[in-house]
């Protein structure tokens, strides 16, 4: 049976992509934006130690990440904090109605990219080499996820802080799944 172009019909694919809004229809506010930006520092801070290769040799990594310091320091100050700040990003964010889902989406992309920082570490704990390829590979491993967790920061606080939806790579499907 011959087809026409008149007896196929294209059916587009439906996506999960939302708009940013804040509670109903209304534009993301500034606060949401603030929220929704300042959570991607979470992963970042958890992750700084990755990027002690590109920070050594490159003098920009270096001015760049020198006024984080004082907060990063805070930030590893106590080894729990990095669980008690996914467990209040989860349960007071993520799962709370009373905050837009804008704000939930983005805080949710922050938390499964903390949570892909336990690959590498064990990567890197199982795999301890002192020199030779083997340090080469870390060295390689340790900048690529640094490098990550820095784009990642860079993108989704200034997507957010525009009002628009950054949808980072790896974690935006797990994150779309999560917040209802």
């Amino acid at each position: 049976l011959p087809l026409s172009k008149s007896s196929i019909e294209f059916k587009p694919k439906l996506s999960r992509r939302f708009a940013a809004q804040s509670k109903g229809s209304d534009p993301a506010d500034a606060g949401d934006r603030i929220i929704s930006a300042v959570a991607y520092f979470y992963p970042f801070f958890d992750g700084i130690q990755y990027g002690k290769y590109v920070i050594a040799q490159f003098p920009p990594f270096q001015a760049v990440v020198q006024p984080l310091i004082p907060a990063i320091r805070v930030f590893k100050s106590f080894p729990l904090n990095g669980f008690l700040v996914f467990v209040t990003m989860y349960f007071l964010v993520v799962r709370n109605g009373n905050f837009s889902r804008y704000v939930r989406f983005n805080a949710m992309q922050a938390i499964v990219l903390d949570v892909l920082l336990i690959l590498p570490d064990v990567l890197e704990r199982s795999f301890n080499p002192s020199d030779g390829i083997g340090l080469g590979m870390v060295m390689s491993l340790d900048s690529t996820v640094f490098l990550f967790l820095f784009v990642s920061l860079i993108y989704g606080s200034s997507c957010c802080f525009l009002g628009q939806i950054p949808r980072l790579p790896l974690v935006a499907e797990a994150a779309d799944r999560q917040v209802l």
